[in-house]
């Protein structure tokens, strides 16, 4: 129910031009429009490119969209030039919200900024301007845990040196190299981790930190945390996904799919049995090699179960699918170059989920009470592998040769272990127990819609 009261709060979100980035920042924007309050998004420019050119924006009266400058052309290759890309985001991109922040302020008085861990840069910008700063955590609460124990140096992490060596941390799983955030791993996407460690570093300026999980799903973790004395505390909000997916009339929001989406696969979809088919993508950014392309599509192949892959190609990639591929799955299978996900997941056809291990799509997984097979590669995915296999125990996860690739019998191994394997039933049985954990989380009274309900008042107050 529309609150008319908080039609004079207005707040501010920003975010870098990323798919996976954006979409929690629009979900949460679409919970605070539920409650009567003004939202302005800003991105990058190259996000009113992509939205423009998809012409996937759709018009809603309480939220805007602005767009500042990266320091960037449009037409620079972000994804392959990180460490560069960072930086000017850090200084021409900060200088550049700090500015639109200023040009908008004339008009408008912000009660909140809201941003996520990937720009700790603008932190500092809500405290020039005088506005409350809250994080929109996109990640696992258990990442949040991670990452402040070790950017804090509150616990050891010699397993970094000493790869035999599992890690031990309170309210987590014991765990192995494999299963840590790329993030923290010495001498790769150093980049990254710069960018975190000065994210613990602004936190003393951040009041709020949301989360995008719900407690019943991270309970351990959040209850270790909160008696460790972690502050600020990570407070859940989530699931934070399309109202449809948990039952609720979908508010009307706003859509910046980067990509456009094959809507055939949904009718397609619909002349599937029952559970029947192996929904098979690996999100926004990840391009995999032409090897691990092929054994993914023999272990398809050889499964003999339906399937609907989400095959993402990219300009200037070489990679394609294996010849005489398609003509051999026939019917039994469909390829797509992107697809609106959580319809698919939604479809009662979709018996299991290979995924890459997204925050997002892990969500999107288990609100849908859909088993996973879970294909983690850098960032938070390992540990969002662990999760869905250790603590939600609703997967089983993709088991990689020295050489860094799955082959061809592993695929096959997996769907058949998800599909009719002697723990089948019992990953579906907890999946289908968390699909209505989340609902509750949402429902009035329940946790999440506590903690929003709190977090309203705070910036309304």
């Amino acid at each position: 129910m529309v609150v008319n009261q908080n039609q004079n709060t207005h707040v501010l979100m920003v975010s870098a031009a990323l798919q996976g980035h954006l979409n929690p920042l629009l979900k949460f924007a679409t919970c605070l429009i539920s409650k009567g309050i003004l939202v302005t998004i800003a991105t990058t420019e190259l996000g009113r490119h992509r939205m423009l050119k998809h012409a996937a924006v759709a018009a809603n009266p309480s939220i805007k969209l602005e767009f500042f400058s990266d320091g960037l052309d449009v037409e620079f290759d972000r994804e392959s030039n990180y460490d560069h890309w960072l930086e000017t985001l850090r200084t021409k991109g900060r200088e550049n919200f700090s500015n639109l922040t200023t040009e908008l302020s004339q008009h408008t008085k912000f009660s909140c900024l809201i941003l996520h861990q990937f720009v700790p840069w603008f932190i500092p910008v809500a405290k020039e301007h005088n506005i409350p700063c809250a994080v929109l955590w996109i990640q696992p609460c258990a990442l949040y845990s991670i990452y402040y124990r070790f950017f804090n140096k509150l616990n050891d992490f010699s397993i970094l040196q000493n790869p035999n060596q599992p890690l031990e941390l309170p309210g987590h799983p014991l765990m192995e190299l494999q299963d840590l955030p790329s993030f923290i791993l010495p001498n790769i996407h150093l980049c990254f981790q710069k960018l975190l460690s000065e994210f613990f570093t602004y936190l003393l300026d951040v009041k709020w930190v949301l989360g995008t999980s719900f407690e019943e799903l991270e309970e351990e973790v959040l209850e270790v945390m909160a008696g460790d004395g972690v502050r600020p505390m990570i407070t859940t909000v989530g699931p934070l996904v399309s109202g449809f997916l948990l039952g609720k009339k979908e508010e009307s929001g706003v859509s910046v799919d980067m990509w456009k989406a094959d809507e055939s696969c949904l009718k397609w979809l619909d002349g599937k049995e029952l559970g029947s088919v192996v929904y098979v993508s690996f999100g926004s950014i990840i391009v995999l090699g032409q090897q691990q392309v092929e054994n993914i599509a023999m272990g398809l192949l050889k499964s003999g179960k339906a399937f609907l892959w989400v095959f993402k190609r990219t300009a200037g990639s070489a990679v394609e699918l294996p010849t005489g591929f398609l003509d051999a799955v026939g019917e039994r299978g469909l390829v797509v170059n992107w697809c609106s996900q959580e319809q698919v997941l939604k479809h009662k056809a979709v018996g299991c989920f290979l995924t890459h291990c997204g925050w997002n799509s892990t969500l999107e997984t288990v609100v849908t009470g859909v088993p996973v097979i879970a294909f983690p590669e850098w960032t938070d995915q390992p540990t969002n592998a662990k999760l869905l296999t250790d603590v939600f125990k609703m997967g089983v996860r993709l088991r990689k040769r020295d050489d860094g690739i799955v082959s061809s019998e592993e695929v096959e191994r997996c769907i058949r272990e998800i599909t009719e394997g002697p723990a089948a039933e019992a990953m579906a049985k907890r999946a289908a127990e968390l699909k209505e954990a989340a609902k509750k989380a949402v429902e009035n009274g329940g946790s999440s819609h506590r903690h929003l309900e709190k977090f309203v008042s705070d910036i309304v107050g």
